[in-house]
């Protein structure tokens, strides 16, 4: 149904000569009302880093792509709860290093954060601490959690800590 192309025939209402017909377009009007239904059902945007050009079009929504994903955080205290010294960001990114890297080589995402909890005695801690995010296939699922609680038990050995947090959830990831 094309809205902008629409036209009417009518006579012509100063009675020309013969009787003519000649084409009468629709009022401005139905052209704006139909540029607005066009730009409602378009929800489309999108930012571009670098090269200026336009990204593909991603699939529509309820359309599948990527392949299933697991991802798992794990949420890092600093203080430590016998009263030593706190957990540096050097020491911290070292850990990474040493740890996490070597089993998660492809990539991972550190957040510093601010967080609270209640500790093995009971005491409200308030602390500064790091989210890590792990992304890897679904089908390596069973791998890669043996190689967390590798990496949670030596964060909590090393830094005297009581626990490390695991969150984790099943999701479709496309790079």
């Amino acid at each position: 149904m094309p809205l902008l192309s629409r036209t009417a025939v009518a006579s012509d209402p100063a009675g020309s000569p013969g009787g003519r017909r000649r084409p009468r377009r629709t009022a401005l009007v139905s052209a704006a009302a139909g540029l607005a239904v066009l730009a409602v059902g378009t929800p489309v945007a999108y930012a571009t880093l670098g090269s200026g050009a336009s990204p593909e079009p991603r699939p529509a929504v309820g359309a599948v792509r990527g392949q299933d994903y697991i991802e798992t955080r794990l949420l890092f205290g600093t203080e430590r709860p016998d009263g030593g010294p706190e957990v540096t960001d050097r020491q911290f990114l070292a850990f990474i290093d040493e740890e996490v890297t070597p089993r998660f080589p492809n990539g991972l995402t550190v957040q510093d954060g601010r967080g609270q909890w209640r500790d093995s005695r009971g005491v409200i801690e308030r602390e500064r601490s790091y989210e890590l995010t792990l992304l890897y296939p679904a089908s390596e699922a069973r791998l890669r959690g043996r190689q967390i609680e590798r990496i949670r038990d030596a964060y909590e050995k090393e830094y005297a800590q009581d626990a490390v947090a695991r969150l984790e959830e099943r999701l479709t990831a496309d790079f």
